[in-house]
């Protein structure tokens, strides 16, 4: 069952040296973990509804919890985990779970 990381971070107190380090150092290290097949991120403002602050938002996309683990586990990961440190200080939550496709029912008619 496919499975998504969801990144929260923190607001940092360096918003613009936090973009610099992560377009330019975080994102490549990130793209390069094997059995990655999805990598999104936020763009613009992030509205978080009863919880801390959060200024950016990526979502990792794996096929699987054991293909997620061998991610994790490889070279690739470790350096991408790691780097974490150098630029997430104000703190990041990681949200782990196995998602499934919801099918939509038709939109009922406004009467």
């Amino acid at each position: 069952m496919p499975v998504d990381v969801i990144v929260l971070y923190a607001t940092p107190d360096d918003p613009a040296a936090f973009d610099e380090h992560y377009t330019h150092i975080h994102i490549p290290l990130a793209r390069a973990m094997p059995y990655l097949e999805c990598f999104e991120v936020s763009d613009g403002p992030v509205d978080v509804q009863g919880g801390p602050s959060c200024h950016l938002v990526a979502r990792l996309g794996y096929a699987s919890h054991a293909d997620l683990e061998a991610s994790l586990a490889s070279p690739e990961g470790q350096s991408a985990v790691a780097d974490l440190a150098n630029f997430a200080q104000a703190g990041v939550i990681l949200v782990t779970a196995e998602m499934r496709a919801v099918e939509q029912s038709p939109t009922p008619r406004a009467r």
